[in-house]
């Protein structure tokens, strides 16, 4: 019996296996995205932002540990589970760090701690405070895996909230790219003539203008905050795509099964969508690989300038804004880890796009 013959997707999908880079880098990018999405599950702080400060113990060594004190609030929160799950926990309880505490007539006696060997303030609580528990049951050791930052935030904690806008930056962004820049490519390539002219004229002066640059401008227009640099990082990017569909649809729109599609009287809008977009999407799909990683090097480097997402947000760009000088003053990590993070990241993106290539490549 005859062997089946595989399609052109059957075969791509097997070359793409074969890659062992590309199916490593598939792995942990799917990876990131669930940490991304469960952060507040996996994260120690589940407080929103993982926000919760702790001054005391501020920039800590990895491996950190130290006793805190949770001192319950009379105020009440309504907060649903999904809230919680996806947004993070509104903590409306005083945390306190202690270094040693005792319970005497009715009273807890703690003493705050306090770094460089230095004496902390005793202070006293009443038990009354404590609904129905003991004050034992909220003292609890808390273990700061890769320390704490400037403000004592748990790092790690930040880490993994911080994932969710450098990896949804880049599906926000290349979406938008997708949508502008298929939409003025397949006009510019199957129409020509003055609709390429002004399509061109419009791509080249967008091109023109420094990416980093006119991320600046577009942000400050819409105003700093969370979904404007993922707009303003998006409509930065469709020109790369523009040029990539223009250039795909001239060299396939004189083809035969155009020309059947032509005399067979179908519209414009389903020769571009039905008979000429599906064989040219090779191409856009590699460069949309590409443009995750430059997503994620532009909203980087806006928090870091200041204007991405704004505090109390955390961002592994603004994590590096905020502990760079930490580098030359003996605890670099602060700053490297995040950096890291961005830097893995944005490899695993590249390596997957040039595995997507290879696999995609007819002539390989």
């Amino acid at each position: 019996m005859a062997e089946k013959s595989k399609s052109l997707k059957q075969l791509a999908l097997q070359k793409f296996k074969k890659n062992f880079w590309g199916v490593f880098c598939f792995i942990y990018i799917i990876i990131v995205g669930l940490v991304s999405v469960f952060s507040y599950v996996l994260a120690p702080d589940n407080s929103q932002y993982a926000n919760q400060m702790h001054l005391a113990i501020h920039s800590k060594k990895p491996g950190f540990k130290v006793q805190v004190l949770t001192i319950p609030s009379d105020l009440k929160t309504k907060q649903n589970i999904f809230d919680k799950l996806f947004f993070g926990k509104i903590n409306i309880n005083t945390e306190v760090p202690i270094s040693n505490y005792k319970i005497e007539n009715n009273n807890l006696f703690y003493t705050e701690y306090t770094s460089d060997g230095l004496l902390g303030t005793e202070k006293k609580l009443n038990l009354n405070v404590f609904p129905n528990k003991s004050a034992e049951d909220f003292i609890n050791e808390k273990n700061f895996i890769l320390g704490t930052d400037k403000y004592g935030r748990d790092l790690l904690s930040r880490i993994l909230v911080g994932a969710r806008i450098s990896f949804f930056i880049g599906f926000v962004a290349v979406f938008i790219s997708l949508v502008i820049g298929i939409f003025m490519g397949s006009l510019a390539g199957y129409f020509g003539g003055k609709v390429d002219a002004a399509i061109m004229w419009i791509i080249n002066v967008t091109w023109s203008i420094p990416t980093l640059l006119l991320v600046i401008a577009i942000t400050l227009a819409l105003g700093k905050g969370f979904w404007q640099v993922f707009i303003a990082v998006g409509l930065t990017m469709w020109v790369e795509v523009a040029r990539v569909v223009r250039g795909q649809i001239i060299s396939v729109k004189e083809m035969q099964y155009v020309t059947a599609a032509k005399a067979l009287g179908y519209s414009h809008f389903r020769i571009i969508t039905k008979h000429i977009l599906p064989n040219i999407m090779a191409p856009v799909i590699v460069i949309s690989a590409a443009n995750f990683a430059s997503a994620i090097l532009i909203e980087s480097g806006l928090s870091f300038l200041g204007i991405g997402a704004q505090p109390p947000m955390s961002s592994w760009g603004a994590m590096i804004k905020d502990h760079y000088n930490y580098i030359i003053l003996g605890k670099p990590y602060l700053a490297v880890i995040p950096g890291l993070c961005i830097m893995s990241l944005v490899m695993a993106f590249m390596l997957i796009g040039n595995a997507l290539r290879d696999a995609l490549d007819v002539k390989g």
